[in-house]
């Protein structure tokens, strides 16, 4: 019997698992509750011998928007009862502790026995670029855009992918400005295992899938191991990991709760465009959004709390 779930769609049909992130008024915004469901349908796909290859995809305009920076709702089935967080084995008490947790998360997918397509439209921002990034494959619309715009005020990468997958000068680009990148130029710069005009993107994705599934389950997990541990003896692991320490130290600069004060006294929308107002992208696009801002200062004092992006 399929699970219920509220914010993600979750169906099979032949060796294909499609797994669908379904919270499109919220340009699928990565909630604890969405991502524990989502951890949990891909452990469902991998415990079903007649699935061999599982497409991660969204509902709406967006592939994801990031993780949710809106207060969470109550906890629901699928996630730890400790952390109010997807499991990863800690409950992750220490202060700034949501990079590590995102990392371990992740891992789950790397880990799993059964390839994963990422299938991208729209924005992939943010959270959403970690999630896509730990996929097998990435196929992704011509016109997406993909970019980390929280690290033009909140703190570093959680998970810094840039360096492993982009050529060094366009990962420190990503990584210093989170500027967004077309699926064009993803594919040349091999982030994008194909780009693909938007309105192909399903059909092609598909048609990729059903090759894959040709191959018997054995052998697809033999393949994704062998590629995972050359990875991991370059250093993967550790290189995430200590990202981490690094992005929790960006939360305890001088400036680092100027996003979260903006966003409890003026709203989330506001705090928004001041972050992207002198890129003129993102929510920085918008009249609205303050172009020529003063660059963000700070004491560094305890009352100063950052939000995670």
């Amino acid at each position: 019997m399929t699970p219920a779930y509220d914010f993600i769609q979750y169906e099979t049909e032949g060796r294909i698992a499609r797994i669908t992130l379904d919270r499109p008024e919220k340009l699928n915004a990565l909630s604890h509750e969405l991502r524990g469901e989502l951890f949990h349908a891909m452990r469902e796909a991998e415990a079903d011998r007649e699935v061999g290859v599982i497409i991660l995809r969204a509902s709406g305009r967006a592939f994801s928007a990031g993780y949710d920076l809106a207060p969470q709702p109550q906890p629901s089935a699928y996630v730890e009862p400790h952390s109010l967080m997807p499991d990863t084995g800690s409950t992750h008490p220490n202060h700034y502790d949501w990079s590590r947790h995102t990392i371990l998360a992740n891992w789950m997918i790397w880990e799993l026995s059964k390839p994963v397509i990422a299938q991208i439209q729209g924005y992939c921002l943010a959270g959403g670029t970690e999630l896509a990034s730990i996929c097998d494959f990435r196929i992704i619309a011509e016109d997406a855009q993909v970019g980390y715009p929280p690290v033009r005020a909140m703190g570093t990468m959680d998970m810094m992918w840039a360096p492993w997958f982009l050529p060094p000068g366009k990962a420190r680009l990503f990584a210093y400005t989170g500027d967004a990148f077309t699926g064009k130029d993803l594919e040349w710069m091999g982030w994008a295992t194909y780009a693909v005009p938007a309105d192909q993107l399903e059909e092609f994705t598909e048609q990729f899938a059903e090759r894959l599934g040709h191959i018997d389950n054995d052998l697809l997990a033999y393949n994704k191991r062998a590629v995972n541990r050359q990875y991991e003896i370059m250093g993967i692991r550790t290189g995430l990991m200590s990202g981490t320490d690094v992005e929790a130290m960006s939360k305890h600069r001088p400036a680092a709760g100027e996003f979260g004060r903006i966003s409890r006294e003026e709203g989330l929308k506001a705090a928004l465009e001041w972050r992207d107002g002198p890129f003129r992208d993102f929510r920085g696009a918008y009249s609205s959004a303050p172009h020529n801002r003063p660059l963000a200062s700070g004491d560094g004092s305890e009352n100063e709390k950052p939000v995670n992006a």
